[in-house]
């Protein structure tokens, strides 16, 4: 179920994004980003909707994936 990141408390929010950046591991790239970094870029990638929140009712938790209408070919 989508829930929209306009929807949930600033405190929430940033708190799901922080769980899932530090979930996700090691930087790769040619520069190293702190957390209040990352964490305006995932808020970016949400208001432009390229990414969403999932909530999955059975595990009680949210995730991040690509928004499936942004990578549609015209």
């Amino acid at each position: 179920m989508e829930i929209p990141h306009t929807q949930l408390p600033d405190a929430v929010l940033r708190a799901v994004i922080e769980e899932y950046i530090t979930r996700e591991g090691t930087d790769y790239g040619g520069r190293e980003y702190t957390l209040d970094e990352k964490v305006e870029q995932v808020i970016n990638q949400l208001q432009r909707r390229e990414v969403l929140i999932n909530y999955d009712p059975d595990t009680r938790s949210c995730q991040l994936a690509p928004c499936p209408q942004h990578f549609k070919q015209p």
